[in-house]
């Protein structure tokens, strides 16, 4: 059981956020209790309160967190050049490694979207919709450049990220795959999945004052 220092606020908050996701994971937010994290986090349940009132305040900011920290990690990632080849590469690769290295936030926020009162509900879908349609976009431009091969924009974006997404549920960092073979092999999947012509790389890419965003 992970303990922290009581009076130390900054850790004791810290600790009760990883402890939460850890739980949430395994048992589900229906069956967590708040008492039941406090003794994981070493702590009267009464402290929780004063950074979380309530069960639902505490899930509600483990999904904001996770969202905000995927749309913070893809900014960063993102290149700086138009060519859609180039940032399906690495809006796949920021995806997989994100997620394989929050495990326990990626499954929480796939499985207790239920849990979420209907407004705060919306503000996660928000975000999620927000960042999905980077990859619309991407999918957008390489069908438009003629890169991809896409009938369903939408549809394939779903595809793709259920697909990238998916990799948490098997994937082990101590197996014989590494997180780059694991995120080359999936890129080439999802290069299949666009039609795109991996071979080639984008050679028939007009010059970037013809490219066109949105």
């Amino acid at each position: 059981m992970a303990r922290t220092t009581g009076s130390d606020g900054g850790r004791t908050e810290a600790a009760t956020r990883e402890a939460a996701l850890s739980l949430l994971a395994r048992h589900g937010y229906e069956a967590m209790s708040m008492r039941q994290l406090a003794a994981e986090v070493g702590v009267q349940a009464a402290a929780l309160y004063r950074y979380f009132p309530t069960k639902e305040d505490l899930l509600f900011t483990l999904m904001r967190e996770h969202m905000e920290g995927l749309q913070q990690a893809w900014e960063a990632a993102r290149p700086a050049v138009p060519d859609p080849a180039a940032r399906l590469s690495a809006f796949v690769e920021n995806h997989i490694r994100f997620h394989v290295a929050r495990r326990h936030s990626t499954h929480v926020s796939n499985m207790e979207l239920r849990s979420l009162s209907k407004d705060r509900l919306s503000q996660i879908l928000r975000l999620r919709g927000s960042y999905e349609k980077e990859l619309r976009r991407i999918l957008r431009d390489g069908a438009e450049l003629g890169a991809f091969t896409i009938d369903d924009v939408g549809m394939t974006a779903m595809a793709v990220i259920q697909m990238i997404t998916g990799v948490i549920v098997w994937f082990r960092p101590d197996e014989r795959l590494s997180v780059e073979e694991v995120a080359e092999t999936y890129l080439s999947m999802t290069k299949r999945l666009v039609g795109a012509d991996a071979s080639r790389e984008m050679r028939n890419v007009r010059p970037h004052a013809e490219f066109r965003a949105g």
